[in-house]
């Protein structure tokens, strides 16, 4: 690793001209702490940015290419960071593709789809599902990684082998040369455009087209080449696939990996969705027996056939989710597939089922060979493929790096490949390192963990196992990547795949588009024979809570602050930076990235858990920052949250009172109150007013009735927030009316208003004060619910949750209660026995981050359903960013959090806005000016009698 510098930049040097090229609307990131935050992405190495740039149109990175020509600064383009080669790196300029390109169009009814290159492919399937299409290309990172990043790596996946990959379903783009000209291949002049602008480029293509194409030799190799999946050096096969250059142009850059141009925007050709699966993992005694099924499971048509090793089946078991039959299994040197078949229609998966039966029943199969329809066995087995990453990432030794590499042979050399590869691990001492893969295309991965800090005995192991696995690839007929795009793990060895000729083709493809070498240099094409041993990253060991994530970066798109501060992976990588600067005795260096992190990394976390629910080592980076909370909390604040939470009735009466006076007194002197209690007592301490805050709620009372059937523990937040409309009593009330009415009879906690979920303590790492407030809770709960004989219900999801989790790690004579959420309450006991008589329009959902983790979105959903003619939660949606007070610490945090799905809401034309948390609705009335409120109270205005 190079050593970061410590300053920000002046105005000399090339960094003025960066600036200028960005404008008003761009960002340029200059801190050090953004550069660190910035040098990790899934990959194996290290380079630390000299600045990383936000630009906000095409036409500023236009003047980005001019300002690097005129500088000689290298400059990379960084989107999803889910990359595992080596491609989105730099010690020049970094350049943020994600943030500010986000654009989705869907044309022709779902059949294309025009989008900007930071949109992720979840995202843009979400949009399609209504029309029954998606995406050709597939890869398991879809939550996170971009349709740039795909196809600037031409990523495939599960099932899309080549037949619907970027390269396949690619209609147009519209790119930025490094010269600064902008090409639509879609437009009906794009080729007379591009030969009068950019001649010299124009000719050049032209003149490799005819080169290979009038050279048997050379056609052939390039056919043989990219007859399997190959995304090894540029995608050459183009130059005989078209014969127009912009076309030729557009499909060069696909695979590219930001080498040729910048891809400001796609048109892709959608695929339809096949709803109706049946799923079968077929366990056989050895590899060989497994390839030797491959051919007739091929001929059935399965969509996708997955390869898993001895290794992986051995890791699958140690997962408590995995199906019993591979549990119990005495694995030796068994080998699985796992094959699945997808149509339109029910009867359209029958048939293909009952076809494959006469191919499966001939295979010497041990135990079932069923293929089920069942959505849970399907997730099960599912899970096993899908979580080989995760188990043995999580598994790696402290202080190792996971690296997962990508080939591709020919599918009958694939029993060889599988053998010497697992050869080549026992040679060199990679004794969990595991085979898995795509097996229908011949394409397989394999995971290895490897210490990479500094040089010596293990990256010495390294490089000997990689120069072995390049002559057991090539020498199998295969290619080095299949997938994964080359990058600088395999950019020394692309010569050596295709020969002098084509690398020279490649080569002048290279200078034709960037004749100054500007974009991205050393990746895809290099001659530096050692480039991919060199910047390799270390992770020395941190919190417990991070060690084991992998830096893919699966977690970003669902973090509320993405867009302000940090992402959860940047979180921990600055972690690691921190504690590799302490290693090294850089006393200075850690102090000043601590001191950006206190609020960079902590003061805006929403500790909202959602990361979690997108991580493939189910890290919540949320219980990293709470612990750093802890550490960072004095004893005055500890001991003043343990002294609210002795009389918390009496501290939320406070609160109520405080907003019930600020809501009558001039907002300028309650303005300037509040700045200077803030200026005092800091940011992270005293929440900031707005006048878009209600006045002070009161205390509920749980009106006793008949015979109970349940326990209600209404929130505090309605205590301190009063009711967001007048015609709204909050959602206690609402909830209470409702059982009423339904003939539901509910009873308090004993001294509910002193009790509390835990949660404003728990976030904050508060662990004195929460312990005595569930201390508190637990026995009461357990009396009130008659040792767990009734349910408690809870109006507001983050509470349902907190008391959830309160069970959970609490004392285990209290496991007995049974927590659950009004809205399912409502859903499932109380709508059978209410009459609807007056339903809204059109609603505006928000399910909440922990209505969300506890899977409770289906009940919101069928609970708004029943009280509104259309229900609609926005595309854009995500984490509020409230955190119950984070967002009235921080406002800024909601404010970005929430910035695209407010636009969204308020151009969609709503009667009615709903949520089930009440501060997540101050947050949604904050962000859009409209009034949400909780959906109970919908519930309850459209049932009045």
């Amino acid at each position: 690793m190079q050593r970061a510098r410590r300053h920000d930049h002046t105005s000399e040097g090339p960094w003025a001209a960066v600036r200028e090229a960005l404008g008003a609307g761009g960002t340029l990131h200059e801190r050090l702490t953004d550069r660190l935050a910035h040098a990790h992405d899934a990959s194996h190495f290290h380079l630390v940015p000299g600045a990383v740039a936000r630009p906000h149109d095409a036409a500023a990175v236009g003047r980005l290419f001019a300002a690097a020509r005129s500088t000689g600064l290298p400059l990379t383009f960084r989107s999803g960071g889910t990359s595992l080669s080596g491609q989105a790196g730099t010690t020049g300029l970094l350049v943020d593709t994600r943030s500010r390109f986000r654009s989705i169009e869907v044309l022709d009814a779902g059949h294309r789809v025009r989008v900007g290159p930071g949109a992720t492919i979840r995202q843009v399937n979400a949009r399609l599902l209504r029309h029954g299409r998606k995406l050709g290309p597939d890869p398991a990172s879809e939550v996170a990684c971009t349709v740039g990043g795909v196809v600037a790596n031409n990523s495939s996946g599960m099932a899309c082998g080549t037949a619907a990959n970027s390269y396949a379903t690619l209609e147009s783009m519209v790119l930025v040369l490094p010269s600064g000209t902008v090409v639509d291949t879609g437009a009906a002049d794009a080729d007379a455009a591009l030969r009068a602008r950019e001649p010299e480029l124009y000719a050049g293509l032209c003149r490799l087209r005819d080169r290979v194409r009038e050279s048997a030799d050379l056609r052939a190799r390039v056919e043989r080449q990219f007859s399997m999946k190959n995304t090894m050096g540029y995608g050459i096969n183009s130059l005989l696939d078209f014969r127009a250059p912009a076309d030729i142009l557009a499909h060069l850059v696909v695979g590219s990996e930001g080498t040729l141009a910048f891809i400001a925007s796609i048109v892709l050709r959608t695929v339809p969705v096949l709803p109706h699966t049946r799923t079968g993992l077929l366990v056989f005694e050895d590899l060989a027996a497994a390839t030797g099924a491959l051919p007739g499971l091929v001929d059935s048509s399965p969509v996708s056939i997955e390869l898993l090793d001895a290794t992986s089946l051995r890791v699958g078991q140690r997962d408590p989710a995995a199906d019993e039959r591979l549990r119990t299994l005495p694995v030796d040197e068994h080998a699985a597939l796992l094959v699945e078949y997808q149509a339109a229609t029910a009867d359209g998966v029958d048939e293909l089922a009952l076809a494959a039966r006469a191919t499966i029943g001939s295979l010497p199969i041990i135990g079932s060979d069923e293929l089920t329809a069942d959505p849970a066995a399907r997730a099960g087995m599912w899970h096993i493929r899908k979580g080989l990453y995760a188990m043995v990432a999580e598994a790696r030794p402290a202080g190792t790096t996971a690296l997962l590499e990508d080939v591709v042979v020919p599918v009958p050399q694939l029993l060889p490949t599988c053998e010497r590869l697992t050869s080549l691990f026992r040679t060199h001492g990679y004794s969990d390192a595991v085979i898995f893969g795509h097996a229908k295309d011949g394409n397989i991965h394999f995971m290895l963990t490897e210490q990479l800090a500094g040089e010596g005995a293990s990256l010495d192991r390294f490089a000997r196992f990689t120069d072995d696995m390049v002559d057991l690839v090539l020498g199998q007929g295969g290619s080095l990547k299949a997938e994964h795009g080359t990058g600088r793990m395999m950019a020394p060895f692309v010569r050596r795949q295709y020969g002098d000729e084509l690398y020279a083709v490649m080569r002048e493809i290279k200078r034709l588009c960037d004749p100054e070498g500007v974009l991205n240099p050393g990746v895809l094409l290099s001659e530096d024979a050692d480039i991919h041993l060199r910047d390799l990253k270390t992770t020395p060991p941190i919190e417990p809570e991070a060690d084991r994530c992998v830096e893919c970066g699966f977690c970003e798109p669902v973090c509320p602050s993405r867009d302000l501060t940090t992402t959860p992976r940047q979180r921990i990588v600055l972690r690691r930076e921190i504690e590799r600067a302490r290693r090294a005795g850089d006393v200075e260096l850690a102090a000043l990235l601590e001191a950006d992190y206190d609020y960079d990394g902590v003061e805006t976390c929403a500790a909202d858990g959602m990361c979690q629910t997108t991580c493939p080592v189910l890290i919540n980076t949320g219980d990293l920052v709470k612990r750093l909370r802890a550490d960072r909390a004095g004893r005055a604040t500890e001991a003043a949250w343990t002294a609210a939470g002795r009389r918390w009735d009496l501290t939320t009466r406070a609160a109520s009172a405080a907003l019930t006076a600020a809501a009558a007194l001039p907002t300028p002197v309650v303005e300037a109150a509040n700045r200077a209690g803030r200026r005092v007592a800091g940011p992270d301490a005293l929440p900031l007013w707005s006048p878009d805050l209600p006045r002070g709620g009161h205390p509920s009372d749980v009106p006793v009735s008949g015979v109970a059937q349940a326990v209600f523990f209404p929130s505090c937040t309605g205590t301190m927030f009063g009711p967001a409309t007048p015609s709204t009593a909050g959602s206690a009330a609402a909830f209470a009316l409702l059982c009423e009415r339904a003939g539901v009879g509910l009873v308090p906690p004993p001294a509910a208003a002193r009790l509390c979920c835990g949660t404003p303590w728990r976030s904050k790492g508060l662990t004195r004060g929460y312990q005595e407030m569930a201390d508190r809770v637990l026995p009461a709960l357990w009396q009130a619910t008659r040792q767990g004989e009734l349910p408690i219900v809870l109006d507001a999801s983050s509470c349902t949750e907190g008391v959830r989790q309160m069970v959970e790690h609490g004392p285990e004579r209290f496991r007995g209660i049974t927590v659950v959420d009004a809205v399912e309450f409502c859903a499932t006991h109380l709508l059978p026995r209410l009459t609807v008589t007056a339903p809204v329009d059109d609603l505006a959902l928000h399910p909440t981050c922990s209505a969300t983790r506890m899977g409770l979105t289906d009940a919101l959903q069928t609970v708004a359903g029943a009280v509104a003619t259309s229900v609609t939660v926005p595309q854009t949606w995500g984490c509020c960013g409230f955190a119950g007070d984070r967002g009235l610490l921080h406002p800024e945090l909601t404010a970005s959090a929430t910035r695209a799905q407010a636009a969204e809401i308020t151009a969609g034309g709503h009667s009615a806005f709903a949520s089930c948390n009440r501060t997540c609705e101050l947050g949604m009335t904050r962000a859009t000016g409209q009034p949400y409120v909780h959906v109970l109270e919908l519930v309850e205005q459209a049932t009045r009698p």
